[in-house]
């Protein structure tokens, strides 16, 4: 099942994403500028051989719905993210507010 839900943060508008899938649920927030995701996100792959697109992301590990990611510190983050001033530790609702 996928449920698209949308959220307001501080009066800013995302879209919240979860995907449940055989013993794992893929979550996301996003904008039009960029993203928070699960643990499924690979911010190596984005930093290394998709640099090019600049991907502005954030990972959280460990957490099952979208209130734990918004929640939660990240764990790591695209360097274009570090360049928007996201950094590994914040909350992903911090890090969505950095994206505004």
């Amino acid at each position: 099942m996928i449920t698209l839900s949308p959220i307001i943060i501080e009066g800013h508008p995302f879209t919240a994403v979860s995907v449940s899938l055989p013993k794992t649920t893929l979550l996301t927030v996003s904008n039009e500028k960029g993203y928070i995701m699960c643990g499924a996100l690979d911010v190596g792959l984005l930093n290394d051989v998709l640099a090019d697109r600049k991907i502005i992301a954030g990972r959280a590990v460990g957490v099952k719905t979208i209130d734990q990611l918004l929640k939660a510190p990240l764990e790591s983050v695209t360097y274009e993210a570090e360049q928007c001033g996201i950094q590994v530790g914040m909350t992903g609702e911090e890090a969505l507010l950095k994206m505004v």
